[in-house]
């Protein structure tokens, strides 16, 4: 019987290691399988080593460094001395499986790495780390291969998870009905991220910005959405300054209103890869402090922030980043996407031909028939 182990640090990790299993169980189902995980992958199933839960915490102070470092010792003892997988498939967590991958590959153990960390876009020396300890990469963006390719690694574009994973869009005029919004009026909706430093930077930059939209168009309405981790009482007092926008605060509808809206303000990251697959024109926007900004200008590799702006290698989405990151450019770009035909139009295409770039047949089925004719 062949054994898999599988390493996840976070949820997302843990959901689209759930997906594989079930489709790898579909082609092999004695396949024998542990995890470090959580819920999804127990579903399917998987016993686990331990939850991730002690992975997901963020931060560098001490604790959690040591936690980190202990988990990885145990982890290798224990598929060195007592699993013995023919297999390990690290999913995402960079750091933490990167380093694991140095002390595995020492034991021998075949390392395959499904949605490998995002070294085009910045710290591009972790490509010698993958180089010397990973058997073979599974990538989610098309222009990852080329890099790994270059660099001598075996990889193999899969297709991105979120193509399966996103539902369809959303019933605008019953979205509508159901949450009280006008239907003849245009909806733009704010996503202003889901880390708390991020709503504390973003969020004011964000309203200041629909305030000047709203003078500007009186028949605009206004949506944000709030992440799950994101509590009541560190949101609303922020909002009290903007009784007057009206806003509609809206939780556990994210993809509902990506799909329904006229324009969508956001913070930079997956979302605005989610609102392309829905062809949503949006602007991205994302601010922080001085002395973090000038570390990533020194360690990117690109200088795109957006996806669907790397995915095709072109600017589709404007990106407002740090000295741009002012209420009047934010409002005078969304301004642009409502009133001027031709540059939504442009852009609503350019949108569609990311999804295209990103279609496979399936990114979770494919990783599992690699995986059953490898293991």
């Amino acid at each position: 019987m062949k054994k898999l182990f599988i390493i996840t640090g976070e949820y997302s990790g843990d959901k689209h290691a759930a997906d594989v299993v079930k489709a790898l169980k579909a082609i092999n189902p004695d396949i024998e399988i542990q995890a470090v995980g959580g819920q999804n992958l127990a579903s399917q199933g998987v016993k686990l080593y331990c939850d991730h839960s002690k992975m997901s915490a963020m931060g560098f102070n001490f604790k959690i460094i040591m936690t980190h470092i202990n988990l990885g010792k145990q982890i290798a003892k224990y598929l060195k001395e007592e699993y013995k997988p023919d297999m390990v498939l690290m999913i995402d967590y960079g750091g933490f499986n990167l380093n694991l991958s140095k002390v595995l590959s020492k034991y021998g153990i075949k390392l395959y790495y499904y949605i490998p960390p995002q070294i085009w876009a910045s710290r591009k020396w972790r490509l010698n780390t993958v180089k010397k300890n990973i058997n073979k990469v599974l990538t989610i963006f098309p222009f990852e291969k080329d890099m790994y390719e270059k660099a001598g690694i075996d990889v193999e574009f899969v297709g991105h998870p979120l193509l399966a994973e996103i539902p369809a869009p959303a019933d605008k005029d019953a979205f509508f009905e159901k949450n009280n919004f006008d239907k003849n009026k245009k909806l733009i909706s704010i996503f202003p991220g889901s880390r708390k430093f991020e709503i504390s930077t973003l969020l004011k930059l964000f309203l200041d910005s629909a305030r000047i939209i709203k003078e500007k168009e009186p028949d605009i309405q206004f949506a944000m959405a709030q992440a799950p981790s994101i509590k009541d009482e560190y949101i609303l007092p922020l909002l009290r300054n903007y009784k007057d926008l009206n806003i509609k605060l809206l939780k556990n509808c994210n993809y509902e209103l990506l799909s329904v809206s006229d324009a969508l303000i956001l913070a930079s990251g997956t979302v605005a890869l989610e609102a392309a697959i829905y062809h949503t024109p949006m602007i991205i926007s994302y601010r922080g402090p001085w002395f973090l900004y000038f570390i990533y200008l020194m360690v990117r590799c690109i200088k795109r922030v957006c996806l669907p702006n790397i995915i095709m290698d072109k600017d589709i989405v404007p990106e407002l980043i740090q000295l741009k990151a002012k209420p009047k450019i934010v409002s005078d770009n969304i301004i642009k996407i409502l009133h001027d035909s031709d540059y939504r139009n442009e852009m609503v295409e350019s949108l569609k031909n990311v999804k295209q770039k990103l279609q496979t047949s399936g990114a979770a089925s494919r990783v599992a028939e690699i995986i059953a004719n490898n293991i």
